[in-house]
């Protein structure tokens, strides 16, 4: 039986439509003839949806009891008794109720696929299972039910459901997605821009990828050579010469002037491992690519044109950058270069770019020859094999064996020599073959004991072993040296491998590095010393291990960084191969030091600026929210010192109490903003303490009419890591601002919620609202939007209040209201101790 096709309509984001679009491809497929139903829709009470259903056969559900509640799940044992042609199966990531036939949904498709039924089902990005993290961090919320990539990537076909954020969120306002007591929360929280941008990214990056991976698969099967030119992708030929940095950000300028384009760098190494390759260079040209948002690769191939072609169809590859070459003009008779046959050979799909740089015809050169050290041990040993070893086998040979012939004796003395340079390298193996022609002329070249050679055909053998002892020696010694250096340089690639990723990337601090200095060297202690001038005491900047040297005379190793700074090192000498690594280490270390005190710097910067902002703010406040008690002060001062009305008993008593009231209100405000104002200072920090907000809250709306607010502050909200005083303020001037302009007989809303790590004070109202390019404009002092003033104030209310939420680490911003108006959002910090538990989204956001 045929396996049955499955076809996914991808979401970026719940309420985009996939539902919608799955019904109304059911209606199509039913149009033409094809026998379709409902094997399970959830359309969440959404009017469009549910109309979609119309007309469409549905197979009942099956009805679960679980926990005293019954529960409807898709009836698997139904749709396959009635064996559709198409079964539609919404929420392919829902986990299904105990006690169902399988655990998840997408293991109930699997069943109906494999009977030859074809499904059509629904899913978002965000319940892919390998984007979970990614989600989290973007959203705060942990999608529990999730589907495995593989399921989704082995659907025959997978159709994108997009639209843009601000689509999404009219959609949302205007109630067809969720009912209105859920938008406010939905809009706020799950459907924020910045949330809906980042996962429409995803989804339109997850489907990009898996088209490229249609077309590659494609291109295999039909077994398709030549290039299709869907996306600029172009393949840099790198050599680890210096030129690969010019050639890298040449491609990736390339890259960026089409849309799309995607940059690889690819190193071809020869089989025997043989290379003049730097790795240290290639490890700095790796970095280099990967953080210019390119891709790093080595492949394997003797015929370096032939493979870089391979490489690039096998990609599929638009254009190849390579470097002109640095072979000398004389060095071209022994045949045409890399550059210029890959050219050739290219073909009219594959464009080849020749970049000039400054090594051009220069000559290719060697690397630094540096005699790989094999220890004083095994020289010592070696000299012993080559010259004691002679002395033995001639022993042997003379005394305790019979005459084996010249030649096998010149064989058993060339292993000598050749064990000679495994162990100590070539100068054993040199004094071997010296000592051992030696020994051969005179015990075992006629006429013996003497060092005549009377048979010419012996000296033409003894002068061939000692050709063949010496090729056979350097070359093993080579072999050695070489396979010691590779082994080293490794080491050291990998070492600067870290030291240009994590470092340059601001991941490591000073204290990580010079652990990690200690680590790999094998030191007691690190210090990074540094003085202010020549004649200037050394002070330590950072250490690691016990007893770091005070002055760069006291270290075992001292490697100089600049003129006034210096990596100590205490525990051993080192040699000067591993001073590079450790010149290195010592240059990363200072920019290290230099990027923490940038940063130091830099938020020194923001807290006076901050600073400077919030005295602007304080400044507004005295000359507005003191203008209204010592307005009313006044005037019930002037009334009782009024000859001209005598008042009564209780009218004296009342205006005596306005003096009160006005003079209550201007001591707490007074107190306030002299706490700001020390504050600011350096002399008086905020008193953060925690905070319960129902506290709070409610004696922040003593300056507006007791019929004005409707407040809603639940009591199970966890406390709030504040200052009670400057959150009442900030509060204050947010809601009298709404009170302001509320129509006649709308109460302001004044509600609060616990969100991730934080408590949001959402302040709605229904009057004429503020666009979206007036929403930051509206928290600057002295502005008021239209210009139409409205009672008492000059527009600095909210500057005030921004200023005093933001002092408390929080954050106040301005929002839509859905169905018009204006939502002040402020946000809070939750108390350390008592985080709250991540909200989930509603049952509905799943779909």
């Amino acid at each position: 039986m045929a396996r049955g096709k499955l076809r996914i309509y991808l979401g970026a984001a719940p309420g985009v439509g996939k539902t919608y679009a799955m019904l109304s491809e059911a209606h199509r497929r039913i149009e033409r003839g094809t026998d379709c139903v409902v094997a399970f829709v959830e359309h969440h009470h959404r009017p469009r949806t549910e109309v979609m259903l119309h007309g469409l056969e549905q197979i009942p559900r099956r009805e679960l009891e679980y926990r005293d509640s019954v529960f409807t799940e898709m009836d698997v044992d139904a749709v396959l008794a009635r064996r559709p042609q198409v079964a539609l199966v919404d929420e392919l990531a829902h986990t299904n109720i105990p006690g169902s036939r399988n655990t998840k949904r997408w293991q109930d498709v699997e069943e109906l696929l494999a009977a030859g039924i074809d499904v059509i089902s629904t899913v978002n990005i965000q319940h892919l299972e390998s984007l979970g993290d990614v989600v989290e961090s973007i959203t705060g919320v942990r999608q529990r039910e999730t589907v495995p990539d593989e399921v989704v990537r082995r659907a025959d076909q997978i159709e994108l459901v997009d639209m843009s954020p601000q689509a999404l969120r009219r959609r949302m306002a205007h109630g067809n997605i969720y009912k209105s007591d859920k938008v406010d929360a939905a809009l706020s929280n799950y459907f924020r821009p910045g949330n809906l941008t980042a996962l429409r990214e995803l989804a339109l990056l997850w489907v990009a990828d898996r088209v490229d991976a249609y077309l590659t698969e494609y291109r295999s099967e039909h077994q398709v050579s030549t290039i299709w030119g869907s996306r600029e992708r172009i393949v840099v030929g790198l050599t680890g010469g210096p030129e690969g940095r010019t050639l890298i950000r040449r491609a990736v300028r390339l890259a960026e002037k089409g849309a799309g384009g995607e940059v690889l760098a690819v190193y071809i190494s020869r089989s025997d491992g043989l290379t003049a390759a730097s790795p240290k260079e290639l490890a700095v040209q790796r970095t280099l690519v990967e953080d210019l948002g390119g891709t790093f690769h080595q492949v394997v191939g003797d015929d370096i044109p032939v493979a870089l072609l391979d490489f690039s169809r096998g990609v599929n590859a638009t254009q190849i950058v390579l470097g002109v070459s640095r072979r000398r003009s004389w060095q071209n008779v022994f045949g045409p270069g890399v550059g210029a046959t890959v050219a050739r050979d290219s073909g009219p799909d594959l464009d080849v770019h020749l970049i000039t740089h400054d090594e051009a015809g220069k000559g290719r050169g060697l690397p630094a020859a540096r005699g790989a050290r094999l220890g004083r041990s095994r020289v010592i040993w070696g000299w012993l094999v080559g010259v004691l070893g002679p002395v033995l086998l001639t022993w042997l040979l003379t005394s305790a064996t019979p005459d084996v012939g010249l030649a096998n004796d010149m064989l058993l003395f060339l292993t000598l020599t050749v064990a000679a340079a495994l162990v100590g390298g070539l100068f054993p193996a040199l004094g071997s073959a010296v000592v051992g022609s030696l020994l051969l002329n005179w015990y075992f070249t006629p006429p013996v004991h003497t060092l005549t050679i009377a048979d010419p055909k012996n000296i033409v053998a003894i002068a061939i072993f000692v050709g063949v002892a010496v090729s056979v020696a350097s070359v093993v010694d080579l072999a050695a040296r070489r396979t010691h250096q590779a082994a080293r340089l490794r080491a050291e690639s990998e070492i600067l491998s870290f030291l240009a990723g994590n470092v340059l990337r601001g991941e490591t601090t000073l204290e990580a590095l010079l652990e990690r200095v200690r680590e790999t060297f094998g030191m007691g202690s690190v210090a990074l010393l540094e003085r202010t001038g020549e004649t200037a005491p050394w002070t330590c900047a950072g250490s690691v291990g016990p007893q770091p040297a005070e002055n760069p005379e006291d270290a075992d190793v001292d490697v100089p960084v600049g003129d006034h700074m210096a990596l100590s090192l205490r525990g051993r000498v080192l040699p000067a191969a591993d001073r590079r690594v450790l010149a290195a280490f010592a240059a990363q270390a200072a920019v290290v030091l230099d990027r923490q005190r940038l940063q130091h710097e830099a938020d020194r910067a923001k807290e006076l600026a901050e600073g400077n902002r919030i005295r602007t703010a304080l400044l507004a406040a005295v000359s507005h929210d003191l203008r209204t008690p010592l307005a009313g002060i006044k005037a019930a001062v002037s009334s009782l010192r009024s000859d001209d009305v005598e008042w009564s008993e209780e009218d004296q008593m009342e205006l005596l109490q306005a003096i009160e009231e006005g003079a209550d209100r201007l001591d707490l405000l007074v107190g306030n903003l002299l706490d700001m104002s020390r504050l600011q200072t350096g002399t008086v920090t905020p008193i953060i303490r925690e905070t319960d907000l129902d506290e709070v809250v409610p004696m922040a709306l003593g300056g507006v009419p007791e019929d004005s607010v409707e407040l809603d502050i639940p009591e199970t909200l966890p406390m709030v890591h504040v200052d009670r005083g400057l959150l009442e303020r900030a509060v204050a001037n947010v809601v009298e601002n709404a009170v302001k302009y509320s129509p006649p007989g709308e109460k302001v809303l004044v509600s609060a919620s616990a969100i991730a790590d934080r408590v949001e004070v959402r302040v709605v109202d229904r009057g004429p609202g503020v666009p979206d390019e007036a929403k930051d404009r509206i928290f600057e002092p002295f502005q008021r939007y239209g210009d139409s003033p409205r009672g008492a104030g000059v527009g600095l209310g909210l500057a005030v209040a921004r200023g005093f939420t933001e002092a408390v680490g929080g954050t106040l911003h301005a929002e839509d209201t859905p169905g018009g108006g204006l939502t002040m959002v402020l946000a809070v910090r939750t108390a350390p101790e008592r985080l709250p538990q991540q909200s989930e989204l509603p049952a509905a956001t799943t779909s």
